[in-house]
């Protein structure tokens, strides 16, 4: 069996308001324009969710609401901020054949690094921007039998390369 991995950073967000902690910053307007252009591209690529796993902060929940999906969502607090290993142990207990994963750097470009033996010919890849999104399939049965490199890259684009 075949197990799809949609590894998402959430969209730009604003930093207009000073007296917002960190956690309530909502995108601003290239990346709600971001998050709308990246829907499309996965709707038109068929890379479609089954199951979302996403940081409670107001960017990702925003980056999710404007993606436009129908794929059932949890929201974790487990996820905002979360290193390599958390988002790891979040996704091993997965029950869906395709997750999107909606997080924040430093951990989710870590972790797109260890997911994947060949990481894609992208000069973004390893800074992972805002809105950076990898498409990655597992030959697998469970999550639960996720290793390091196991990734096999069917995707990567950045917002940039969709809006102008």
């Amino acid at each position: 069996m075949t197990r799809t991995l949609i590894l998402m950073r959430h969209a730009k967000s604003s930093w207009g308001d000073p007296g917002l902690s960190d956690h309530a910053r909502p995108l601003n307007k290239r990346g709600r324009a971001s998050a709308t252009a990246l829907g499309n591209w996965l709707q038109a690529q068929g890379h479609l969710p089954d199951e979302v796993l996403c940081s409670s902060s107001e960017r990702t929940r925003e980056t999710l609401a404007r993606l436009d999906l129908s794929a059932p969502a949890t929201f974790t607090d487990a996820l905002y901020h979360a290193e390599p290993e958390r988002m790891l142990a979040l996704l091993q207990a997965a029950t869906g054949d395709s997750v999107l994963m909606l997080g924040h750097n430093p951990g989710i470009a870590g972790f797109a690094q260890w997911l994947v033996g060949h990481p894609p010919a992208h000069e973004r890849f390893s800074d992972y921007p805002t809105g950076a999104t990898l498409v990655a399939r597992f030959g697998i049965d469970s999550w639960k039998e996720l290793r390091p490199g196991a990734g096999r890259v069917a995707g990567f684009i950045i917002p940039r390369e969709l809006t102008t």
